[in-house]
């Protein structure tokens, strides 16, 4: 185990790799005292544990932090319990049809056999997307170590999670990695995963979620296609149906959204879990995530991997925005279908033509970032897509605004063309940088971006109400700014002296958004 290799697989019965800190009495593992190694003495690459027990915890974290890739068994040992999951909830759908003569035991097996191929395409996919929320998560480090920190103590009191126990650092171990910017490292990573997703699953278990007539297709979906063929109408009445849909969603949630993701929605919001849950699924439809990470996938040893993380953690910005949007300015009670139909088809249209209708310095930032991904061998149309998404969450409020009886093309151009004018792009990067050390500064932070949002939204309903619609988009802007110019004058001098701060403080970017709310209430005056 101490030669050079790129690969160190574990198949067999014992523990082989303590912690330098463990001695081999606290291992138990009498018969391997000989040849038990430390982590930190590990000289591979990779370590994959298709054993249990072939590492101590302490072993494993001891190995990540000298560069070794490395999970957990409970990781890298998925498989067998979801495939078991996958059977015994396959069988469960036939016993019925087996029990009133429908099926045969010789048909049932048969189709058993068939699915043999699917089950193991979906529980690859599985541990898939756990590995890739392990590596976005350590990707990003020291930089949300004090949110990790929360979440433990959360976790601590909702599901029991002792970090002692788990081997997780303490809140002063955790205070000094963040000085020198570490994170949490993948074993770490691997314990709390396991823990946000039975946190979720508890709480949607006792809520009205699963039952939502819209989850169906999570239900179906669930299985393979030879069973839906046959038996599709009869999914819904499954024994464990509500167990089902929880799972597929909480896993949907912790793998795509993150570890912290429902607890900062929450964190900031003061949402239920099932709220945050409902806005999840319909912000993932609405902006059509499967398609992007499908195409973010297939980049897989053709682009590095630190770019792919990169386009991972965009989209999850964007998924972390617009969930908050829907919590903060609609009411998902009435059904998630509903609010599906209503976003998903206007925001799907205009996302291909935000390079159209970005304006000025926004433009110049969505062409220089798609440029920035695609010299690394990325296609131009994703770049395109990737550069865009952030901006993309903006076309909530354009179809909130054409609701109101405007065309949303012409209320997307009248948007962009308004930020362009005001600078609002610079002031929402000066946001992005302030520090969110602690939930005070996370909810401040949070709170601001709303607002710089919402004023924008404001402030284009005030030009669409004021201007001729058949003018452009800039010379709408430019008469309604023009019958502002008196009050301009002030709010550009605040505005321009805020834009070039050399370090972001929160005080001056809420005199910024002060100025602009009166410039709100005298334009909608005016």
């Amino acid at each position: 185990m101490l030669s050079p290799a790129d690969l160190l697989w574990n198949g067999g019965i014992g523990t082989y790799v303590k912690s330098s800190d463990e001695s081999h009495a606290d291992i138990g593992d009498r018969a391997n005292d000989a040849i038990r190694v430390n982590g930190e003495e590990l000289r591979v690459q990779v370590v994959g544990e298709g054993g249990n027990l072939g590492m101590s915890q302490l072993g494993r974290i001891e190995a990540a932090q000298t560069g070794v890739r490395i999970n957990t068994d409970a990781i890298d040992n998925s498989a067998g319990v979801d495939t078991s999951d996958h059977e015994v909830n396959i069988k469960i759908a036939l016993t019925g049809l087996v029990q009133d003569g429908s099926m045969s035991m010789e048909d049932r097996d048969e189709l058993l056999a068939s699915m043999t191929d699917d089950v193991a395409r979906r529980v690859l996919r599985h541990n898939y997307d756990q590995n890739v929320l392990i590596g976005n998560a350590r990707d990003q480090g020291g930089r949300m170590m004090s949110v990790h920190r929360r979440l433990i103590g959360f976790l601590s009191d909702k599901v029991g999670l002792d970090p002692a126990l788990e081997f997780l650092p303490t809140i002063e171990a955790m205070r000094e990695r963040e000085t020198v910017g570490e994170g949490l490292t993948s074993p770490e990573f691997a314990v709390i995963l396991a823990y946000s997703k039975l946190a979720l699953k508890d709480e949607l278990l006792e809520s009205e979620i699963p039952d939502d007539p819209s989850m169906i297709d999570t239900l179906v979906n669930y299985f393979p296609e030879p069973l839906r063929d046959k038996i599709s109408d009869s999914l819904a009445e499954h024994p464990l149906r509500r167990q089902i849909i929880v799972n597929e969603i909480a896993n949907s949630i912790v793998n795509r959204g993150g570890v912290t993701f429902a607890f900062r929605a929450n964190e900031e919001t003061g949402a239920t879990t099932a709220q945050i849950a409902r806005a999840y699924v319909v912000c993932r439809e609405i902006f059509d995530m499967d398609s992007y990470n499908t195409q973010v996938e297939a980049l897989d040893n053709e682009a590095p991997t630190d770019l792919q993380t990169q386009m991972y953690l965009e989209f999850r910005r964007l998924m972390d925005r617009s969930v908050r949007w829907f919590l903060n300015n609609r009411s998902l009670s009435t059904g998630m279908a509903a609010e599906i139909e209503h976003f998903a088809e206007p925001v799907q249209r205009l996302m291909p033509l935000l390079g159209e209708m970005l304006k000025g310095q926004e433009h110049e930032r969505y062409v220089e970032r798609a440029k920035s991904v695609s010299d690394r061998g990325i296609e131009q149309d994703l770049a395109l897509r990737y550069s865009g998404l952030l901006d993309a969450y903006s076309l909530l409020d354009v179809v909130e605004l054409a609701a109101e009886g405007y065309d949303v093309r012409e209320a997307a151009e009248v948007y962009f063309a308004f930020s362009e004018e005001f600078g609002i792009d610079a002031l929402l990067t000066l946001v992005s940088e302030l520090p969110r050390g602690d939930r005070w500064s996370a909810l401040a932070r949070g709170a601001v971006r709303d607002d710089l949002y919402g004023v924008l939204r404001a402030l284009t309903r005030a030009v669409l109400q004021g201007t001729e619609p058949g003018n452009t988009a800039d010379e709408r802007v430019a008469a309604w700014v023009e019958a502002q110019r008196e009050p301009l004058s002030r709010v550009s001098q605040v505005l321009t002296t805020v834009r070039g701060l050399e370090e972001p403080d929160l005080a001056p970017i809420s005199v910024a958004l002060r100025t602009l709310r009166g410039l709100v209430r005298q334009g909608s005056a005016g």
